[in-house]
């Protein structure tokens, strides 16, 4: 049960819903068959793409999970003891129907106290690195996802839960048919991964006037773009430093990893100005989820020094364009009065993560950390914002 009941109601823009076996493999077609499959390592079930098993997710059918909220004194304290990513996560949990379906999960966001919510697949994370290499298959894979997806638990249940469909952006015109197609079956909001796209000739920007017809459709279309914190091959820039498999995995203390673990992010907002798409599109609404805010300040100083000695490098004050446009879920432990007071109220979203262990067991509590904020700020930042940006 909720520890209390707020005056407002709660948008919660960051909840995860947990993929069962065949969420990447129904719909997905047979030639393609080999690409994804689950194999038996010492008893337990893996997931391998293209016959490379990843422990990127060490437990791919989510039958158990970390408890929601397990890092919560992690988070609140640190790790005075030291202790191991695997004893941080604590006594696992089998998943329950809630984790798995929209009807059960409806059920218990009203014991949450939730009133509505954007839910983000899991499994998804892993999908597009893997097979950065292969823009066809990519497309392939993320199409079966978001069938699933749909058929499941559609985009948007009963107008309180809104399943975010992924779409890859490698081959241009397979990206505006995706989108297309979420977009005719009720998806109010998109999942675009932080990180240089893929393709034939090498990776480049998602930023680049080579995908402007995309993103001129999505700001037609009035639809949230959420970039959510995702496997974005960074861990092979850490790789060069560390000479370590090129796999982050959860269960690994990593701290070299951890001094540059919101460099995707940065690099993903940076993109937006440095490359000119949300100049071009004034319209366009972007978020940044499960990223936290720490990153926020330092780019706005390297911008603001990078605009004063190039001005006609940009196509505006990139400064300004980031603090009026990104709209930013900050992590429960974060000063967002602070945050609020660079980039806009209007602009700061709450997410609580649930039911994930980095997340909160108890999502209202997040009002804790903005209590001593004005009332109507509160209701925007716990729910008006989102519900504004959604369009409900």
């Amino acid at each position: 049960m909720p520890s209390r009941v707020p005056p407002y109601p709660l948008f919660d823009a960051d909840n995860h819903l947990y993929e069962t076996e065949d969420a990447l493999t129904r719909y997905l077609p047979k030639q393609y068959a080999s690409a994804i499959q689950y194999v038996q390592v010492k008893g337990r079930t893996k997931i391998a793409i293209r016959g490379q098993i990843s422990d990127y997710i060490p437990n791919p059918t989510f039958e158990v999970v970390a408890r929601p909220g397990a890092w919560e004194d992690y988070f609140r304290e640190g790790n005075p003891e030291g202790k191991s990513h695997r004893e941080l996560f604590g006594e696992p949990m089998r998943s329950i129907p809630a984790f798995r379906e929209p009807g059960p999960r409806l059920a218990l966001m009203d014991d949450l106290g939730i009133q509505q919510t954007l839910m983000f697949p899991t499994l998804a994370s892993l999908v597009e690195e893997r097979m950065r290499d292969d823009p066809e298959l990519i497309h392939v894979v993320v199409h079966a996802l978001n069938q699933w997806l749909h058929e499941t638990w559609q985009f948007n249940y009963k107008n309180r839960i809104f399943t975010t469909p992924v779409i890859s952006l490698p081959i241009l015109d397979k990206a505006i048919a995706e989108l297309e197609w979420c977009l005719e079956r009720g998806a109010r909001a998109i999942l675009v991964r932080p990180a240089p796209v893929p393709g034939y000739g090498g990776s480049r920007s998602f930023a680049l006037p080579e995908f402007d017809p995309f993103w001129k459709r999505v700001e037609e279309a009035g639809v949230l773009v959420a970039m959510h914190s995702s496997d974005s091959g960074y861990s092979r820039y850490s790789s060069d430093w560390e000479g370590k498999s090129q796999e982050m995995t959860p269960f690994q203390a990593q701290v070299f990893r951890m001094m540059s673990e919101w460099r995707p992010v940065t690099d993903a907002v940076a993109s937006w100005v440095c490359h000119g798409a949300l100049f071009r599109f004034p319209e366009l609404k972007v978020s940044v989820i499960e990223n936290g805010s720490s990153w926020l300040l330092p780019l706005l100083d390297q911008l603001a020094s990078t605009y004063k000695k190039q001005p006609k490098g940009f196509l505006g004050d990139p400064v300004e364009e980031v603090r009026n446009r990104i709209h930013i879920s900050p992590f429960w432990e974060e000063d967002m009065a602070a945050l609020s007071e660079v980039v806009g109220v209007e602009r700061v979203l709450f997410g609580s993560d649930y039911p994930h262990p980095e997340g909160l067991a108890d999502p209202v509590s997040y009002i804790d950390a903005i209590q001593g904020m004005k009332q109507a700020d509160q209701a925007k930042i716990m729910g008006g914002n989102l519900a504004r940006l959604i369009g409900v």
